[in-house]
């Protein structure tokens, strides 16, 4: 098992409470926030954007969001919010400069106290349209780590790197969900000075174990009530690395082959023929369930009995991960991007693309004894609870936005 230190909290001078408050007074009305993101489609980011939103401070701050591209099932959620939503359907082939002189106008008819980015052509699109909208204050927001040059696309790589260069003059600060995207990020030239860490976080209400979910889950699978279950939470996508985790699956079935696997996520569906393909040459047909989009992330991650992310590269910050401990379910991760972090000493890291390795974690997790298995489940919801709680982190974010509208204040004063 690996082991990493705890995040180191920083603290500021004034309480966010009475820091927001003396901006309000002096500005006798809320913060105006405008958060820019590539799109609402349900990933690590958009999740992350949609629980600030939930649980920010409505009183003190006035919050809209664009969309660069579609709605997607996370703009319609974020509605609900009472938040204003503005899509404007870029394609992801070809770059619009209607849409984005539109969201030039979109700007300077608000004029926010705040621009804040998510993710590298939010960043690069946002980041200039609030120059060119009257220099508004710009926060960028980093949600990747290391690349694979081969299966990355590449205007994703240019956007990245033109971020680098420009990272000295657009944003004022730039937010990495983990230590290590920082780090990677510094190292192919973003500016050290304007990077900080804020991870994402983790609603402990709604994550939680539940001791019914076991029994319910298994009933609508199918399966019988003692089946172990490993659980993938992934969107199909190259850097999830599905195919490293049937090929361990294959491995497994044949010393555990009442083990069944339950994958769930954007294209995780029978009719994915890639997937089905490896699932059926690997022989796991009845040991394998494909569930597509979940509404009960929740409960379905409280029925696992091990939560599993075999992302090969790009991670920054794996959500489903921090899910799974905060209901109380230990983890086997890929040692990519803050994942050995999350999980510290309460699960396992392996190396990716290591078919082996990951199966051979597995069943050390799996066959545990009881008591020191009870050990690690507690382990890891305390440490969701100590360093990633939802409200903890929101503050931080808050934080960041009254810091530098307080100095834009101090500066026009």
């Amino acid at each position: 098992m690996n082991a990493l230190p705890k995040e180191k909290i920083g603290t500021l001078t004034l309480a966010p409470e009475l820091a927001a408050a003396q901006l309000q007074s002096a500005a006798h009305r809320p913060i105006r926030l405008i958060h820019i993101i590539t799109d609402l489609d349900i990933g690590g980011a958009e999740m992350m954007l949609y629980q600030v939103l939930s649980r920010m401070n409505h009183k003190l701050f006035q919050a809209e969001v664009v969309s660069l591209m579609n709605l997607g099932a996370l703009g319609k959620k974020i509605e609900k919010l009472g938040i204003k939503v503005h899509t404007l359907e870029m394609s992801n082939k070809y770059p619009n400069p209607l849409a984005a002189l539109q969201l030039v106008r979109l700007l300077k008819r608000s004029q926010p106290d705040v621009v804040q980015t998510w993710m590298y052509h939010a960043n690069l699109v946002g980041g200039i349209a609030a120059k060119l909208a009257g220099n508004l204050p710009v926060i960028w927001g980093i949600h990747h780590s290391n690349f694979d040059g081969a299966k990355t696309k590449k205007r994703t790589l240019l956007t990245m790197k033109a971020g680098a260069i420009l990272s000295g003059r657009i944003p004022h600060e730039i937010i990495c969900c983990g230590e290590v995207p920082r780090q990677v990020h510094i190292e192919l030239g973003y500016d050290a000075k304007k990077t900080k860490v804020i991870p994402n976080g983790f609603d402990l209400e709604l994550f939680q174990p539940n001791p019914l979910a076991r029994a319910a889950v298994r009933k609508e699978l199918g399966i019988p009530l003692n089946a172990p279950l490993i659980g993938l939470v992934a969107r199909f996508h190259p850097k999830k690395d599905h195919q490293t985790f049937i090929q361990a699956a294959a491995l497994l079935n044949l010393t555990m082959p009442k083990v069944h696997f339950v994958l769930c996520g954007d294209g995780i569906t029978a009719e994915n023929r890639e997937l089905l393909k490896w699932i059926t040459e690997a022989g796991l047909n009845d040991n394998c369930s494909l569930l597509g989009i979940r509404e009960d992330i929740p409960r379905l991650t409280a029925a696992f009995d091990l939560a599993t992310s075999s992302s090969s590269y790009g991670e920054g910050f794996p959500i489903s991960l921090g899910e799974a401990m905060a209901c109380g379910v230990p983890c086997v991760t890929t040692n990519v991007g803050d994942s050995a972090h999350i999980v510290g000493a309460t699960g396992v890291v392996v190396s990716p693309r290591d078919p082996f390795e990951l199966s051979q974690a597995w069943q050390f997790v799996l066959q545990l004894d009881q008591p020191t298995r009870m050990n690690l489940e507690f382990n890891a919801r305390q440490r969701i609870a100590e360093n990633f709680s939802l409200p903890s982190v929101v503050s931080r974010y808050e934080q960041v936005c009254q810091e530098i509208v307080a100095t834009r204040i101090n500066h026009q004063s």
